[in-house]
């Protein structure tokens, strides 16, 4: 029997679909047979229409078929990777329910495991053998027992914590290096197929997990962990990290939308096992890599969307640049596109200065006046610095955002012109950090182009140019510098030369945490008897 009581969150909502988010191992399928079937009360009443729509503080009961008290033998695949007369030790499929229940009667790795071993059939249970379980959707290392002495024997051992095994766990978020948690497990008050943390007061039992962290994606949005558990409460790993703020990915009952998306199903695997054989005293000590599907999740969670900086002095030629992304589809933002409009009528840089020094910075339209603003900047150093100090966070902001919502949108490429990104600070400010390439030409070309292109006086270009880095030092700082000496015409290839190099960059990273990921394995192949 399963009950549920309604919370706000499933107000209004198809009863089958409530009971589907709430019963996560048992298929929409069967819930809509056992409502069908009357075996759904919705507040004590019989209920059978899946559809009906849910109510605040309704209390859902539904009863579940009775499981098969004689087991059968079923043909599937078990993956042995150590047995003797007595005990096994196999790596578990993720998706694959460790012994019969009312949720899944049939196809579970216990009826499998009769099939191999015909012995088993004599122990008096519904689960022969089992002296521990893994949840359906974990993967990994689970040790059985072949006879009844066996089985007692084990299960002293797990009760006095003899034995000992460590779980991967890809998690969302950076945790400490490594850590503790101590926080006691119980029943969730509501949600019956839950645990939840809760005080000993309120059902709660001891438990105690503690972790190492491994590796983690280079924006720290993702970490593999090596977890140790000293008691064994049901998902204990799942409900700590959930607390601590770092659930599984992939995790259906404990993990939020966005991080339940992050893989198909919760990302844990008992990779180390260690024990002493009953009989013979002997230790014996097993590892297991994890299933391809964990290594794709972290590498996943690598493939962030590139975020580009283009970087240069006045007159190299950055907005062109800038141009060819545009007429390829890429999205661009340009930082002074962005102060242009905060020096607009109603702008946040024309009221700031408005409300500072009256209408004399205002041109007649309430735009802000740039030649007078230019004047005055070059005039008193400190009103340039204020001036900075108010505009400068505000392009920044402009600037993360851009990226965010890029990235929610699917893109994989999204570029910002922010020619003084290295002047204002911000190398380590966006997390994941963008690829930055510089444009360069020489000076007196560049005060060609400006004067030419611009306007600009060559009082001016120098003084706006005093506001930046030296080109040689803003160059040095760059992922990639794009020489545009040349004429308009060069500027596609650049832009191609540009895309290619993105690529490689792309490529790369992906190989290397490939390779980080893969060593880890590598010591586990070389421990224990799974070699």
């Amino acid at each position: 029997m399963i009950e549920i009581l309604i919370t706000p969150e499933s107000v209004g909502r198809r009863l089958d679909r409530v009971l589907r988010d709430n019963v996560p191992d048992i298929s929409r399928t069967v819930l809509q047979k056992v409502v069908a079937a009357g075996n759904c009360l919705v507040n004590g009443r019989v209920e059978t229409r899946q559809d009906v729509k849910i109510r605040y503080g309704q209390r859902v009961v539904i009863q579940l078929p009775e499981t098969q008290t004689v087991l059968m033998p079923e043909a599937g695949e078990v993956d042995i990777l150590w047995n003797d007369e007595h005990l096994l030790v196999c790596n578990k499929q993720a998706g694959l329910t460790v012994h019969p229940c009312p949720s899944c009667p049939e196809n579970t790795l216990v009826q499998r495991l009769l099939a191999r071993f015909p012995q088993l059939a004599g122990l008096d249970s519904i689960r022969p053998g089992i002296v521990h379980r893994l949840d359906k959707n974990t993967s990994g290392l689970l040790l059985a027992a072949l006879d009844e002495p066996t089985r007692l024997a084990l299960s002293t051992a797990f009760a006095r914590r003899e034995i000992h095994k460590e779980y991967l766990a890809l998690v969302s978020g950076f945790p400490p290096e490594q850590g503790r948690c101590s926080v006691p497990i119980g029943r969730h008050p509501t949600v019956k197929i839950k645990m939840a943390s809760l005080s000993e007061r309120h059902g709660g039992k001891s438990a105690l997990t503690s972790w190492r962290r491994l590796w983690s994606t280079p924006d720290k949005n993702v970490s593999l962990l090596a977890v140790r558990i000293k008691t064994g409460r049901t998902h204990q790993i799942r409900v700590h990290l959930a607390y601590l703020g770092h659930p599984l990915l992939g995790d259906r009952l404990y993990a939020p939308k966005p991080v339940q998306e992050l893989s198909p199903r919760q990302m844990l695997h008992a990779w180390r096992l260690d024990f002493v054989h009953p009989h013979t005293g002997e230790t014996l000590r097993f590892a297991c890599p994890p299933p391809e599907d964990v290594s794709e999740a972290a590498l996943a969670a690598c493939r962030r969307m590139q975020r580009l900086v283009i970087v240069g002095n006045p007159g190299s030629g950055k907005s062109a640049i800038l141009r060819q992304f545009i007429a390829k589809g890429f999205p661009v933002i340009s930082a002074d596109d962005i102060v242009s409009d905060m020096y607009a009528r109603g702008g946040e840089a024309a009221q700031w200065l408005q409300q500072r020094f009256g209408g004399n910075m205002l041109a007649a339209d309430g735009a802000v006046n740039k030649a007078v603003l230019f004047e005055a900047m070059t005039a008193d150093p400190d009103f340039c610095r204020k001036l900075e100090e108010f505009v400068h966070p505000c392009v920044r902001e402009a600037v993360k955002d851009f990226w965010r919502r890029q990235e929610e949108s699917g893109n994989a490429l999204a570029v910002a012109e922010v020619p003084l990104y290295f002047e204002c600070g911000w190398g380590n400010f966006f997390a994941p950090a963008p690829l930055v390439v510089g444009v360069q030409c020489s000076f007196p070309e560049r005060l060609r182009r400006t004067a030419s292109q611009r306007g600009w006086t060559e009082k001016k270009a120098i003084m706006l140019e005093s506001r930046q880095w030296p080109e040689c030092r803003k160059m040095a700082a760059c992922n990639m510098v794009l020489d545009n000496s040349g004429t308009p015409e060069d500027i596609g290839h650049l832009a191609e030369d540009l895309l290619e190099y993105i690529d490689r960059h792309v490529e790369s990273r992906a190989c290397a945490e490939l390779e980080k990921l893969e060593s880890l394995w590598s010591e586990v192949r070389c421990e224990g008897k799974s070699c």
